[in-house]
């Protein structure tokens, strides 16, 4: 096997039309904080933890899609584009090394979602929070996955399973004979994409249930309670799903 590893989420990117509201929700509510000369006035990112961060850009229009793009972590951004190549994915000709050191490159799945794949150097590692003198008001400390709309499992499958090397851990639906979540798992780590099928014409609300991130808390009903101290605008309730885990479902300001 010469595929490099893939061991995680290291962002998801998102679109929004009141970066204000953004800065709340995420900042406030969420307690991230902004990592700071990485963004701009236009685009921040809001650490979850060294490795992993939400960024969002202000360039949201109307009714498009809100989730921008989900990267993930690679031991050798280079090698992977090289083997993708080779398994007939369509990528850039080289990678991107950034100022910070770290190296990426993007692609598009069979159903056009943006898919990064980003390769960390000491450099370019998020700064271990809590900042110097600053509290850690965090609700989370990692990302365990992000989903979004899927029509066609098999093609997805083709790209994610036989050429990336995901690993289907879990699926079900509503009802015990429906397939509407499958959970794919990274070859080389805990984290996971997840499918959300079976929806068509979805509205913007829609959208927004289906592509999302996912944030691990150690105690959904401890999270909740610190939202509520907060005064973060909560709609839901903690509940057990039904993959047996709690969640608690939030929306931000775009949805």
């Amino acid at each position: 096997q010469d595929r490099p590893p893939i061991t995680g989420i290291a962002h998801v990117t998102l679109k929004t039309n009141d970066l204000a509201a953004a800065r709340q929700f995420y900042g406030h509510d969420l307690g991230m904080q902004e990592v700071a000369k990485r963004g701009g006035p236009d685009r921040v990112l809001f650490e979850v933890n060294e490795r992993q961060y939400v960024e969002v850009l202000q360039e949201l229009k109307g009714d498009e899609d809100r989730l921008v793009r989900i990267a993930f972590e690679t031991k050798d951004a280079k090698k992977l584009l090289q083997f993708m190549a080779r398994h007939a994915v369509k990528t850039p000709a080289s990678v991107t090394k950034n100022a910070d050191g770290s190296v990426r490159f993007r692609v598009a799945d069979p159903e056009n979602h943006e898919i990064e794949f980003v390769q960390y150097s000491a450099a370019s590692l998020l700064p271990k929070l809590p900042a110097a003198g600053g509290a850690d008001d965090r609700i989370s400390k990692s990302i365990i996955h992000g989903g979004f709309l899927v029509q066609d499992r098999a093609a997805e499958d083709k790209f994610y399973k036989d050429v990336l090397g995901f690993d289907e851990m879990w699926h079900g639906g509503p009802t015990d004979d429906a397939v509407n979540w499958v959970d794919m798992r990274v070859p080389n780590g805990n984290n996971w994409l997840e499918y959300m099928c079976n929806t068509r014409n979805p509205s913007v609300r829609t959208r927004g249930v289906m592509n999302h991130l996912a944030l691990g808390v150690p105690d959904a009903n401890a999270a909740y309670k610190q939202l509520t101290d907060r005064n973060a605008k909560l709609t839901e309730k903690p509940k057990i799903g039904r993959d047996g885990k709690w969640q608690l479902n939030l929306y931000d300001p775009n949805q």
